[in-house]
């Protein structure tokens, strides 16, 4: 072979080795690529089943409520209404606590058809923490009214919500049971259909009871008692339905005592009397004794009829929605002219 037949040889050689060398390294890649792809498939894959599985394996879950965290159980079955208020929010809402406390030796009346089937857990004095504990709650609604001893006492139980006794906070605690049991949906709409109507009722009655005086008035232990404007039911009168706010009213912390001396010198225009025959032991007679009297019959509420006895369940806690929707009613029908 001559050399420059050689030379074209060699080059044709070359030029194969090059070529099988630039596939054999484009398969390589190939082959590198499709192996980070599934790699990456894979891992991604891997970490949402970890995410899955984490959410599976979560047990806890923090609830905020009034500005405070609560730990709850991730999955909330059983539900202890350790206070009245609970109670009432758990009846408008539809919810079945476990267990409820008792007036007398019973569910409340007022809730005994809404709240059938519920084991007593004692009263509202003194919640029975071994009957709580026997139905292994998820999370126990106590009151912002309990003592330091009965909160300590239940959260060696479980979890306790001290749920609130003031009228000012009844739409947080109808959302928070609504998060609970998911029900938020219904909570939401009962707040707003409450607001809507008071706010219709308050367009309504304008100026019309401008220099009018109305009382909310409760009979216990056989004694007047007057509320001061955020608590009991006053807030619908007074917040809602824009009333003017007696003075009396202004000047009470809480509760206070009336007498009817003092009552007379206010000489209301309405009062709406509530009367528990529970709360009065020791005096059943006292709200017949007082319709009676001489002084309360002088009274304007009384001479014109305007005198409303127990328009919603005496027990009614007032600053809860099942109290505040039903008083509303209420104080539409005895103060809304037609």
């Amino acid at each position: 072979m001559n050399k420059k037949y050689w030379l074209m040889a060699v080059s044709a050689l070359l030029a194969l080795s090059l070529s099988a060398c630039s596939e054999k390294d484009d398969n390589e890649a190939s082959g590198d690529t499709e192996k980070a792809n599934a790699e990456e498939v894979s891992t991604d894959a891997s970490d949402t089943d970890k995410e899955d599985a984490a959410d599976e394996n979560t047990t806890e879950q923090t609830i905020t409520y009034l500005g405070e965290d609560y730990v709850l159980p991730a999955k909330v079955d059983n539900i202890v209404a350790a206070s009245l208020e609970s109670m009432e929010d758990a009846a408008i809402l539809g919810v079945k606590p476990v267990g409820v406390l008792a007036i007398g030796e019973a569910i409340p009346e007022y809730l005994a058809s809404e709240l059938k089937g519920a084991s007593l857990v004692g009263d509202k004095f003194a919640p029975n923490n071994e009957a709580i504990l026997a139905l292994n709650p998820d999370v126990i609604l106590g009151s912002s009214k309990h003592g330091e001893d009965v909160v300590a006492a239940m959260n060696k139980i479980q979890t306790m919500i001290p749920y609130s006794h003031l009228s000012e906070n009844w739409e947080e605690n109808l959302q928070l049971l609504g998060k609970l049991t998911g029900k938020e949906s219904k909570a939401d709409e009962i707040i707003a259909d409450y607001n809507a109507k008071a706010a219709d009722a308050k367009e309504k009655i304008g100026d019309s009871l401008k220099d009018k005086t109305v009382l909310v008035l409760r009979i216990r232990q056989g004694s007047l008692a007057v509320y001061s404007e955020e608590t009991y039911l006053n807030s619908v009168l007074y917040t809602d339905l824009g009333l003017q706010v007696p003075e009396i009213v202004t000047n009470t912390k809480g509760q206070g005592e009336l007498s009817l001396e003092a009552l007379a010198d206010i000489n209301p225009d309405y009062i709406f009397l509530q009367f528990e025959d529970s709360e009065n032991a020791d005096n059943l007679t006292a709200k017949d004794d007082l319709l009676a009297n001489p002084i309360f019959k002088s009274i304007t509420a009384a001479k014109e009829d305007h005198v409303f006895v127990n328009t919603v369940a005496p027990l009614a806690q007032g600053g809860t929605a099942w109290s505040k929707v039903r008083f509303l009613d209420a104080a539409i029908k005895n103060l809304v002219s037609e």
